[in-house]
């Protein structure tokens, strides 16, 4: 068995990072010693108007950033950065264009459809996307929704968007009507764009109808614009709608308009999950956004003009977002419409040789999957390009790791991350100046002070905890839409530890600094009054064969709370007693005798978001016989079905 402890990667010394440059820098620049991690970091949150003035020169940040860093600098909620700023998003991410034989963007369908923007191309397609805007009435402020498959029209359309100070909000297009109105309503966008089919799983699914249906329930819309898919789609049933490419060949712009605008000037809504009611709406900044982002990419991840960056990701999940401000570094970015296992489990990992990806990112369910397949991409493909290989979603398990390390690429540098759409970032991730260790994320982000609280705010280090954030950082949300004297904003993540925020992840910072994930914290079980993190029962039960998938709540039983676990078991495998019992004893010798649970139930399906997120909430609401406020916002919602009224449960 691995030591919990073992290093699994080192920095190469040889070879310093663009981390490593930038602390050289800092520390000529403020007569101070940074070389070392734990003064780098430490500099970064205790000086941060220092360290942010400091990441907007050296990464290449476009604008005026003011003679003010950070105003009101320990106010959670209401910390201003750069206050007296001018910039613009999408002039930013467009800096670096080159001419038209430089590719910035590559998108790859499961159906086989591939074609390459060049930076040239992409300029012209913004300009024009601009003056199709324009002719909709869309002004500063003004809202762009769409509901697009991770296409380039997708990253064309934010673009203009963001350079004409309108405010950009996507999902993806397998959200059911009422999904997609419970978030474009709210916030009442004046252009619609969206596909008139997508492709998943070997299946075309025609959008049109319900594009008619969304379009006709958003009542301030000026424009509708549809992208074909096969190329004669009848998009006559969709009121006013015009083809995308058409719209596009009436115009004759060639260069973008990027208008100057505050730092806190609003660039995205997103939206959380909305499984446990109304999603919120969370609006973010243009320079919070592209400031950090510039500094997770450039700093933490290494990634120049000579990159390419491709994350497996929908227009729904913030890692669209996040991937997007690739293009400031002047990385090429590939997007990928489709499922990742079809027409095989090889898909994503033939796209990642085909195009020499040097930094690709997916989700620890992705990972898991392969695990269980006995997968090894490193025997059947090239991979010598990735240097970084970043897992999300969900915590990746130490059995993960091991698994990245042997099987797909043994110096590859493994960066499991975590954040969410609240702060359209990470709060921990992947550091080039330290070792990577077995199941631990490597540290915090730059300028992230980030701890773990005991319930009376006490710091803790090897014990279980709240994750926090204890000081203002860049890509604070601005606050929820409709949310005027920000009480929503405020409850949401301050009225836990108040002027603290409290990200809601049930957490653990080890001696070395790294960072263990155990689940979410309304997640956590609680029998007996000891909370347990969910991420530590599916890490012992998924190491079965057996198991495909598992999901397990805290039910309220007899006064107490006693641990349910359902489980997706393989093909031809039924739960009997004799799996039953090593099922429990796998728990009980790879956890502890607390995380066994009561009941074991076998189930078809577990719900998911469209993220891919595993939904504990909405099946422990089912099991307790709760409305489900929201399960539009599910990919499946037909499997909250399988947990009710289950006479396992009912002694």
């Amino acid at each position: 068995m691995s030591h919990p402890d073992r290093i699994l990667w080192q920095p190469n010394t040889a070879n310093p990072s663009p981390m490593l440059r930038f602390a050289a820098a800092a520390s000529v620049r403020w007569s101070r010693d940074l070389g070392a991690w734990p003064d780098l970091h430490a500099w970064s949150i205790t000086h941060r108007d220092e360290f942010w003035r400091t990441v907007w020169d050296e990464c290449g940040i476009v604008g005026e950033p003011g003679d003010v860093v950070l105003q009101n600098a320990d106010a959670m909620p209401g910390a201003r950065f750069f206050p007296d700023a001018k910039l613009n998003f999408a002039e930013n991410l467009l800096a670096h264009a080159r001419g038209d034989d430089d590719v910035a963007l590559v998108f790859r369908s499961e159906t086989g459809d591939a074609w390459r923007v060049t930076w040239g191309q992409l300029l012209h397609d913004v300009a024009r996307a601009q003056q199709v805007f324009a002719r909709m009435g869309l002004g500063p402020g003004d809202r762009v929704a769409a509901m697009l498959p991770n296409r380039p029209e997708a990253i064309v359309a934010m673009l203009a968007a963001a350079g004409m100070g309108a405010v950009f909000s996507s999902c993806s297009p397998d959200f059911g009507v009422k999904g997609v109105l419970d978030r474009f309503g709210q916030i009442e966008p004046k252009v619609l764009i969206g596909c008139a089919a997508y492709a998943y799983g070997g299946k075309v699914h025609d959008t049109c109808a319900k594009l008619a249906r969304v379009a006709a329930g958003l009542p301030n819309l000026n424009g509708v614009l549809v992208v074909p898919y096969l190329g004669d789609e009848d998009v006559s049933a969709i009121d006013g709608a015009e083809l995308w490419a058409d719209a596009l060949e009436t115009e004759d712009a060639d260069t973008p308009i990027f208008l100057p605008l505050p730092f806190n000037h609003p660039l995205y809504v997103l939206f959380s999950s909305g499984t446990t009611g109304a999603p919120k709406c969370i609006v973010h900044s243009a320079g919070g956004t592209v400031l950090q982002h510039a500094k997770e990419h450039r700093l933490h991840c290494g990634l120049t003009s000579d990159d390419t960056l491709f994350y497996f990701t929908t227009c729904g999940w913030m890692m669209w977002n996040w991937m997007v401000s690739g293009l400031q570094a002047g990385a090429t970015l590939v997007l990928y419409d489709g499922s990742p296992f079809h027409p095989g489990a090889d898909t994503l990992f033939d796209v990642v040789q085909r195009q020499r990806v040097t930094h690709f990112g997916t989700s620890a369910k992705f990972i898991d999957a392969l695990r269980n397949e006995s997968r090894r991409p490193r025997d059947t493909h090239d991979l010598t390009a990735m240097r970084m290989l970043l897992s999300t979603g969900s915590p990746l398990v130490p059995e993960g790791f091991d698994y990245v390390m042997d099987a797909i690429k043994p110096d590859v540098h493994l960066a499991s991350i975590a954040g969410g759409t609240d702060i359209v970032s990470c709060f921990v991730l992947g550091n080039p100046m330290q070792p990577v260790r077995r199941g631990e994320i490597q540290g915090p982000g730059l300028g992230m002070a980030v701890e773990v609280w005991s319930d009376d705010g006490a710091p803790l280090v090897a014990e279980k905890g709240e994750l926090v954030c204890t000081r203002p950082f860049a890509s604070m949300p601005l606050g929820f839409w409709n949310d005027d004297d920000g009480a929503r904003y405020a409850a949401a993540y301050f009225e836990r530890f108040p002027n603290v925020w409290h990200h809601g992840d049930f957490a653990e910072q080890t001696i070395h600094g790294g960072f263990i994930i155990h689940g979410r914290s309304d997640a956590t079980l609680n029998p007996g009054g000891i909370r347990i993190g969910t991420a530590e029962i599916y890490r012992q039960v998924e190491q079965l064969p057996e198991v495909a998938e598992a999901l397990v709540i805290g039910q309220e039983w007899r006064g107490d709370t006693r641990v349910v676990l359902f489980v997706v078991l393989a093909p031809d495998v039924a739960l009997d007693a004799d799996l039953e019992a090593r099922i429990k004893k796998q728990i009980r010798e790879g956890a502890s005798p607390r995380h066994v649970p009561a009941r074991v139930v076998q189930v078809a399906d577990i719900p998911r978001t469209k993220s891919g997120k595993i939904t504990e909430l909405a099946v422990r609401d089912v099991v307790h016989g709760r409305e489900i406020k929201n399960a539009e916002a599910l990919a499946n919602p037909e499997a909250l079905s399988l947990f009710r009224n289950l006479d396992a449960l009912k002694t």
